[in-house]
């Protein structure tokens, strides 16, 4: 009823890459209005890339991300090499699955330990928690700094590697160099097994909000491998398309309340992508030692209940290191640290698995190699409207809370997904009013469109 309606604001949520809020209306007939509002500034990537060379797709789609810059990366050399009819293998495709296992290990603990887990043990930051649980953060620690290594060793820095190139790589490591990080990888594989039999004993809430709702999952597939580079795009819906099919399915949609577009699928509407889309989909390709494990915790699939997110992350943090030990155990560097290329005109597109999910990106080339179109959507923009959706499901269990508790559970459910906002943030595409005169301004798409002098 109008007199008893009742508003939610999180004028900025913590413990999120990047800035958003979060907008509730409810009232006792139920929820009125979910907004979950990205203000974050548009970025405008693809239009930093239109006209580079196409060598410079990877160093220049890393710095859209501090955390996931490998994700882009591999996304942005696949697809060039898509366009160039290019398929490195062997040795240079093992090292970039190891790269991205780096990867994996660093963003899921970060989220795990800093983002996440104050969530369930009821402390409002990670430096709060740190006090009470001291070897919970000194062990995810341990096991980031194993992921950080190998990312600085194959791709040459932590943050923004700057090795890896279309082809393969400027330079690949030679085995010893490899061989001396096994102690470390194995000493933080083992507390990576304590870690998920420690998520496993969290307190989840309950999801029978989305029993009778359930999510479409969404990831790559691949015949033999739990998927980062490669794969098809599948759902639980029967979806099961290549990656250049991805634009004929999904689509992007502007809603007023956000500088991010929304992303669904043309079909049916909202999906999910991430680690539990992924494991949902692919559990039988886990390592041995992460499949067991899940045995043993009795953890099965489909798993529907979001907040056991982190309990995924945990596994797919002991599979990278499973993969990661058995790549260096088998490793011989390549003839050559990447094959030839030549530019030609062309598209080329690609989809790969980010640490928060499915990553696809678009490029169109000149005959000179120069870029003259990019399109790049992001797994927080594929999850904004699922997102949203969750909330609205979800808030009608639990109006009987007192607000203060309310909105902390609001913003649990924001934080199940790890939503890298600021990556999210490059897609718009801006509406200007000049005048009588609407002008399209589409930095991104690449549709003429002039601003106003200044």
């Amino acid at each position: 009823m109008a007199d008893r309606s009742k508003t939610i604001k999180v004028d900025y949520l913590a413990r999120v890459e990047g800035e958003g809020a979060l907008h509730i209306d409810y009232d006792d007939s139920g929820v009125q209005n979910v907004q979950l509002k990205i203000f974050e500034p548009p970025r405008f990537f693809e239009a930093l890339l239109r006209g580079r060379d196409y060598l410079e797709a990877p160093d220049i789609t890393a710095r859209i991300c501090g955390i996931c810059p490998v994700a882009y990366q591999m996304s942005a050399v696949h697809a060039m090499e898509n366009a160039l009819n290019l398929k490195p293998d062997g040795a240079l495709r093992m090292l970039r699955r190891l790269l991205y296992c780096g990867e994996w290990i660093e963003s899921h603990m970060l989220h795990i330990s800093m983002l996440h887990a104050p969530d369930f043990l009821g402390y409002p930051n990670a430096v709060a928690m740190a006090k009470d649980h001291p070897e919970i953060v000194k062990n995810a620690l341990e096991i980031k700094k194993a992921g950080n290594a190998l990312v600085r060793l194959i791709g040459g820095r932590e943050v923004h590697p700057i090795n890896v190139r279309v082809g393969g790589f400027y330079k690949v490591p030679e085995a010893r160099e490899l061989t001396a990080l096994v102690a470390q990888l194995e000493m933080a594989r083992d507390l990576t097994e304590r870690l998920v039999r420690w998520s496993a004993a969290l307190p989840f809430p309950s999801y029978e909000w989305r029993r009778d709702n359930h999510y479409e999952f969404v990831a790559l597939t691949h015949p033999s491998e739990y998927p980062m580079n490669e794969g098809r795009i599948t759902s639980s819906a029967g979806l099961n398309i290549s990656a250049q099919d991805y634009e004929n399915h999904f689509e992007e949609e502007h809603v007023a309340h956000s500088t991010a577009l929304h992303c669904t699928l043309r079909e049916r509407g909202a999906y999910l992508v991430g680690p539990i889309a992924r494991y949902n989909l692919n559990r039988d390709k886990l390592s041995p030692r992460a499949l067991q494990l899940a045995e043993e915790i009795n953890f099965t699939a489909p798993c529907l209940n979001p907040f056991q997110s982190i309990l995924v992350r945990s596994l797919e943090v002991l599979h990278a290191f499973e993969e990661a030990l058995h790549i260096i155990d088998r490793y011989q560097p390549p003839a050559e640290p990447h094959l030839k290329t030549e530019p030609r005109t062309a598209s080329g597109c690609a989809a790969t698995e980010a640490p928060r999910g499915l990553l696809y990106h678009r490029y169109d080339i000149d005959e000179k190699g120069k870029i003259t179109t990019a399109k790049i959507v992001a797994p927080t923009s594929q999850n904004l409207k699922t997102i949203e959706d969750d909330l609205r499901l979800m808030l009608p269990s639990f109006m009987h809370f007192p607000e203060d508790k309310l909105q902390g559970l609001c913003e649990r459910a924001i934080r199940n997904y790890d939503p890298c906002i600021s990556c999210s943030t490059h897609f718009l595409q801006l509406h200007l009013n000049y005048g009588q005169v609407q002008s399209k301004q589409s930095m991104v798409t690449g549709k003429p469109g002039q601003p106003p002098a200044r």
